[in-house]
């Protein structure tokens, strides 16, 4: 970093990007310098860079660039996190950026010097960092976090760094792709187990978790579901909290809205497995990945995380 500090964060959505600006010398966003812009996802490579770069160029204007050290991104997968090249692919969003480098051509259109780094890493994983560096579980030695939303995103955290691999960890560090009920973690942890159960048990669609919630007062099946969901998620868990020997798990994404109607089902679900750790909500929420990311341009983190990027 030499004496440069500021490093930009920065989030990729399925239809948006967010950044900011963050502080490495005190570890903390920087008050400000945090832009949110939509993004078309069906929209042409070049259009999707444009609408990317303009967000980062503002929260580098308040920043100054003269500070800068690097920028960090949190993208969501496939995408080959070491060399910066977008592999989107049935996956509906993004499609026209499979194969551009996505480290050149930022670079390019931010006139930044060959020296500047801008670092990739998985978004469910820059979430984790962040909440296991400055966030609910800073200090905690083995964390799980997860991110629950459109997919079921998760990262085991030991001493501040994923860990990708081992016994102790399912394979590749993340749990989505595991086998549960008749399919995968991701088919039952996600928005569309919700969506997808009401309307074969109501006889309706509904959008998204927070709808069902909002029937939890006067609607069986909306009970039903979300217990059901929070008891799955404790027994699915248990086994791998206790093979990792986890201190804390951090919890995100947009089906937290709905925390306190499922929460207690998933605790007491834990609980039957004898296991009493906290699990908490995020507390850096949006801010999550963008601090995460950000983190990249920390060399020495950087270091013991570069050699992961390839199995992400």
């Amino acid at each position: 970093m030499n004496n440069k500090h500021i490093a930009i964060g920065i989030d990729i959505g399925g239809s948006h990007i967010s950044c900011g600006a963050v502080d490495l010398k005190i570890n903390e966003l920087i008050p400000g310098t945090s832009f949110e812009s939509e993004v078309d996802n069906k929209a042409s490579a070049d259009d999707i860079l444009n609408s990317w770069v303009g967000a980062i160029q503002k929260s580098i204007a308040v920043a100054g660039k003269e500070q800068l050290a690097g920028i960090g991104f949190a993208m969501p997968g496939p995408f080959d996190y070491a060399k910066g090249i977008a592999l989107f692919e049935r996956v509906e969003k993004y499609l026209n950026l499979y194969g551009v480098h996505v480290d050149n051509e930022i670079r390019s259109r931010l006139d930044l010097p060959p020296s500047m780094p801008v670092r990739f890493i998985n978004d469910a994983t820059a979430f984790a960092v962040a909440e296991a560096w400055i966030g609910v579980a800073k200090g905690v030695p083995h964390v799980i976090a997860l991110t629950l939303g459109t997919g079921f995103g998760s990262a085991f955290i030991k001493d501040g760094i994923p860990l990708l691999e081992g016994e102790n960890v399912p394979e590749l560090g993340c749990v989505w792709h595991l086998p549960f009920g008749e399919g995968i973690a991701d088919e039952y942890f996600s928005t569309r187990w919700f969506e997808k159960s009401y309307l074969k048990l109501g006889g309706r669609q509904v959008k998204g978790v927070k709808e069902i919630a909002e029937l939890f007062e006067k609607d069986e099946i909306a009970r039903n579901l979300l217990a059901e969901y929070g008891t799955n998620m404790g027994d699915f868990l248990a086994p791998w909290i206790k093979k990792f020997d986890a201190g804390h798990i951090v919890i995100g994404g947009n089906i937290t809205g709905a925390f306190d109607k499922f929460g207690g089902f998933l605790l007491k679900s834990l609980a039957a497995h004898n296991i009493g750790i906290p699990v908490s909500l995020s507390v850096l929420k949006e801010d999550a990945a963008i601090i995460g990311s950000a983190r990249l341009i920390d060399d020495t983190f950087y270091a013991k995380v570069e050699p992961l990027l390839s199995k992400m």
